[in-house]
């Protein structure tokens, strides 16, 4: 009976599978963030009666506490999956918050309602970036990691135009509820997938034969290391226990991991191109909607279809251009994207202020706005997923030198949280730095503050990030 698979467990273990699986998780995530953007004006405005001066203060107010949420989240959530075996269980948990904070958002029939769904949905989007890109790594070798990176977000980038696309058009042309019924769909698909997921190696008759040892033999989450202490340390006689030591011991190698990463540049540098990108695409979610429609008089169809424009592009171009890092490194494009960025950002802020008379016409503006937006959408792939492919670089090569220190599954996971604690810091930031701005000063002078901030992130990069990774040693099949 030992010998006794789980059901089509070759197609459910395999790296295909579990590769898709992560990326739709992915993609669900972004899809319920972006979703809310687009109809929150009308949910304030018309669901619950909040008057329309003070929409663009209550919408900062929820994007920065996704952010705040999501920054606080992403360490506890990390430290609970390390605690576990499998990987499976703490995604499918986060999807089920998932669910239930989407519910509650869409029933919301107060302002705290619609706040305490927004954290629910925060303190789940966290465990599912952090697992999920952790199983990425594990399952993915160093030569292909930008290139699965970049698909992966092509992913996310698909969640990030569908939730606001499709959430604006369906809201004007079907009405509120046939909008919330499709998120809610994604989400059960998702549960569907997760279920039928087995991370390779862990419905194989061996695992299952070392999950069933004795209780006096000790093992150590998937790696499999322990093994040969175990019949060396194993003596019922013996008056110390070798899982006492290794958690006392266990507790100083996180601490030793932690400050070995946080001292390297390269990962300072990533871990800043996380929040930048995050500030810079959540600031411009947060201010988008209010500045069209003052702008232009856009409604929610149009103001979707200018989110469609911006993301796109990175659908297209984000598998390219994670090849393009695989090829010549990260360094060469992520600083010409950045630089790139600058112009084009400066230029969409001009449409509509009254110190570009040349950019004031309704169909010039228009015109200026719409092709600034997709060609910033066509640059940011090269900007995008930097910060994960650069940290899963260091991660590999500091595994190659210290084993021991940087198990792979364990350091994986903490890296991912690291990740996802930038990237929640920059949700957070962005809309506090774009909403103050917006308010105070005007769109054009917050675009200026994102220009200054590009061009800052743009020498940084220069500076520290890695050309080509080093080639790996063969290693053998799993």
């Amino acid at each position: 009976m030992d010998d006794t698979k789980p059901w089509c467990y070759k197609w459910r273990s395999s790296r295909l599978l579990v590769v898709s699986s992560i990326t739709v998780a992915l993609f669900a995530e972004t899809f319920l963030y972006g979703f809310l953007t687009p109809i929150l004006s009308y949910m304030l405005e018309e669901r619950l009666g909040i008057d329309p001066s003070r929409t663009q203060t209550y919408t900062t107010a929820l994007l920065t506490t996704h952010g705040f949420i999501g920054l606080i989240s992403a360490p506890i959530v990390a430290h609970l999956a390390e605690k576990t075996s499998s990987q499976k269980k703490p995604l499918l948990i986060a999807l089920a918050g998932c669910f239930m904070g989407t519910l509650m958002i869409a029933l919301a029939p107060s302002v705290w309602a619609l706040f305490l769904g927004r954290i629910l949905q925060s303190m789940a989007g966290a465990g599912t970036w952090v697992v999920g890109f952790a199983l990425l790594a594990n399952n993915v070798d160093k030569k292909h990691l930008g290139q699965s990176m970049g698909m992966a977000m092509s992913f996310v980038t698909a969640g990030m135009v569908g939730g606001p696309t499709v959430s604006g058009a369906l809201l004007q042309l079907f009405g509120y509820w046939a909008a919330w019924s499709l998120p809610l769909v994604v989400l059960v698909l998702d549960i569907i997938a997760r279920l039928v997921m087995i991370e390779p190696g862990l419905g194989s008759p061996k695992k299952i034969k070392s999950l069933s040892k004795p209780a006096g033999t000790s093992f150590l989450g998937t790696d499999g290391g322990p093994e040969e202490s175990t019949a060396l340390l194993s003596d019922t006689s013996s008056t110390v226990k070798p899982d006492d030591c290794r958690v006392e011991h266990k507790g100083d190698l996180k601490h030793e991991y932690y400050r070995v990463m946080l001292s390297d540049p390269r990962v300072l540098t990533a871990l800043a191109n996380v929040v930048v990108v995050s500030s810079l695409m959540s600031g411009i979610n947060n201010t988008l909607p209010v500045h069209l429609r003052q702008a232009f008089g856009w409604k929610s169809l149009l103001i979707s279809m200018m989110f469609f424009c911006l993301q796109v592009p990175n659908i297209v171009l984000s598998g390219p251009s994670g090849w393009l890092r695989d090829r010549i490194g990260i360094r060469g494009p992520t600083v010409f994207g950045w630089l790139m960025m600058i112009p084009l950002i400066l230029l969409l802020g001009m449409p509509g202020d009254s110190h570009f008379p040349w950019a004031a016409g309704d169909a010039a503006g228009k015109s200026i706005f719409t092709s600034s937006l997709i060609a910033l959408g066509s640059i940011l792939p090269l900007v995008r997923g930097v910060g994960a492919v650069q940290l899963a670089y260091v991660v590999k090569d500091m595994e190659a030198k210290d084993p021991h220190l940087f198990e792979a599954n364990r350091s994986n996971l903490r890296v991912f949280s690291m990740t996802e604690v930038g990237y929640s810091l920059g949700m957070m930031f962005g809309p506090m730095l774009t909403g103050s701005l917006f308010e105070a000063v005007g769109f054009f002078y917050m675009t200026v503050a994102l220009a200054i901030i590009c061009l800052i992130q743009a020498a940084v990069s220069w500076l520290w990030l890695d050309t080509l990774p080093e080639p790996e040693a063969p290693e053998a099949s799993v």
